[in-house]
């Protein structure tokens, strides 16, 4: 009989926190979960401030170098 006091109290708790972190979504209309990634952050993106695998993206493409193939020399090793 406790066990089942006890399960019934959490299941009832749990559904108080999932309504309390909702109450936004439920009552406004149209209403959505606001987006907290670094990606969708337009202040951080101002200044230049981007999610890792952003930064690091950008990062890639400035380390690309393009081979000019026409002046590569190879090494004459049998000297």
């Amino acid at each position: 009989m406790e066990y089942l006091q006890l399960i019934i109290l959490s299941v009832i708790i749990v559904t108080i926190a999932f309504l309390g972190l909702a109450v936004r979504i439920l009552i406004k209309k149209g209403g959505k979960f606001p987006n907290t990634h670094v990606g969708g952050n337009k202040h951080l993106n101002c200044q230049g401030i981007y999610c890792a695998q952003t930064q690091d993206r950008l990062e890639r493409n400035k380390l690309k170098v393009k081979t000019d193939f026409k002046n590569v020399r190879l090494l004459n090793q049998a000297k």
